[in-house]
């Protein structure tokens, strides 16, 4: 067991804890739960039925890793959370453990900030390096993508999939899926414009950011049409590897069901 527990924590003699963490007071670890080297849990965390936390974590006072999923269908199963490494969790956030409906797993990826009373409901997939801003909620089955922005209180409805590198706008409805490179508000969401803050920042060259912003043009103002923005944006010789992941996105998407590439699977 690790030598900086506090004596008011509770932990279950079951839980895999390395030597290197830290339980702050009041917290609560359950006996399905494995917590990696550098993590700190500052007070008042639960964590409960099976939960992996990674490495380097901080888990802020009020956060409940592991909850029951909140789902009507659900039956007791043996789901889980699995959290990568360098996270931050800030007060109150709550990311509830999968569901039987897919492979029964609620991810985060690494190094991502999830700000105070955010919430990532049951078979949520969230990647890599996401900033999720307060009282951010996420319906099941949602897939957040690396990179990717979401502002604060915006909620997105299930099986939806928000873009890599994209950008959601403050108080957002988001009912379809923000495509990768894009700032999208509203209610509902649109695309709006190339996310130039993220590119920039992220190395993105000129010669891309300029394919992307034309593309945007084609497909969302002009709104030409898939196949046809495609051949405009070859004739200009803009199909770059960012472009082509654009465009493969949004036929994703309109395959699915009511702007979500995600609900095919249901589609009659």
């Amino acid at each position: 067991m690790p030598t900086h527990i506090h004596p008011s924590a509770v932990i279950d003699p079951r839980a895999e804890i390395h030597d290197n963490v830290e339980v702050g007071p009041h917290c609560v670890v359950g006996p399905l739960c494995s917590i990696g080297e550098g993590t700190q849990l500052i007070a008042n965390v639960t964590i409960m039925g099976r939960v992996t936390l990674g490495r380097g974590n901080k888990v802020f006072p009020g956060a409940v890793l592991g909850g029951d999923p909140q789902d009507i269908s659900y039956r007791g199963t043996d789901t889980q959370v699995i959290v990568g490494d360098d996270n931050l969790i800030r007060e109150g956030v709550t990311i509830n453990r999968g569901s039987e409906k897919e492979d029964g797993i609620t991810s985060v990826g690494n190094s991502c900030f999830l700000m105070a009373g955010s919430h990532i409901a049951h078979d949520c997939k969230v990647g890599s390096r996401v900033i999720m801003a307060n009282a951010t909620l996420l319906g099941g089955h949602v897939h957040v993508h690396d990179d990717a922005t979401i502002s604060g209180g915006v909620a997105v409805h299930h099986f939806s999939t928000i873009g890599s590198f994209s950008f959601t706008g403050g108080l957002s409805r988001v009912l379809h899926d923000v495509p990768p490179y894009m700032l999208a508000e509203g209610n509902p969401s649109r695309p709006r414009c190339i996310n130039l803050v993220a590119l920039k920042r992220n190395n993105f060259s000129a010669d891309s950011i300029r394919a992307l912003a034309e593309a945007h043009r084609l497909i969302f103002r002009a709104r030409v049409g898939l196949d046809h923005a495609r051949e405009l944006l070859r004739a200009g010789d803009l199909l770059m590897p960012a472009v082509n992941h654009l465009l493969h996105f949004l036929q994703n998407q309109h395959e699915g069901r009511h702007g979500r590439g995600r609900d095919r699977r249901r589609a009659a």
